[in-house]
């Protein structure tokens, strides 16, 4: 499970809209093992298997859909598969996948992905800002498919990640709702984000 330069990929090795229509924490914990792909305007094309993910629902006063539909996040309220992005801190991005069917807000925040790094401490996607820092994930990416192979970010399928191989949580970095165990992680993966 590592992040790599690869050969352009079909549209059929793409997860489905189907694969995010349904409940958010199933989703979740299903994204564990599923392949985050990057095509940079220059051809290059990386991928990594996702390792680190935490579920947010509407109904959750930690999540950005609680009260109802807000520009910022009016993308949660759509069809699911659809790339919800925002801007933290005025430094960071984090990218989020958008869970549930059309018109029930949902969403997975992507918070790690292996990358190879051999000990914690040397991985450059343990944690969503860095993550999306590395990968240039930004804004501007707000609202595409990603289950499109044609895009510059999608997700496709990877390998079944065992229940034996899963650690599961309490959120990051969070106040409210912060009993709720939706934080899901491939156990003693270096690339997966450190608690402070």
């Amino acid at each position: 499970m590592s992040i790599a330069y690869r050969p352009d990929q079909s549209e059929q090795e793409c997860l489905p809209s189907s694969f995010y229509d349904r409940p958010t924490v199933d989703v979740a914990r299903a994204l564990l093992g599923q392949r985050l792909v990057r095509r940079f305007k220059d051809g290059r094309i990386f991928s990594g298997a996702i390792v680190e993910v935490e579920a947010y629902t509407a109904d959750d006063p930690a999540c950005h859909a609680f009260g109802g539909k807000k520009q910022r996040c009016e993308v949660m309220f759509g069809p699911p598969g659809y790339a919800y992005v925002y801007f933290i801190y005025g430094m960071y991005h984090c990218l989020n996948v958008v869970t549930e069917s059309d018109g029930i807000a949902g969403a997975v925040l992507i918070r790690a992905i292996d990358d190879g790094a051999e000990a914690r401490g040397k991985s450059k996607t343990d944690g969503p800002g860095k993550l999306c820092r590395f990968l240039d994930i930004d804004r501007t990416m707000n609202g595409i498919a990603l289950f499109d192979a044609k895009q510059e970010l999608y997700i496709q399928s990877g390998r079944t990640i065992k229940n034996r191989e899963v650690e599961i949580s309490t959120r990051i970095g969070i106040t409210k709702a912060a009993d709720r165990l939706w934080r899901f992680h491939v156990k003693d993966n270096h690339s997966v984000s450190r608690r402070k």
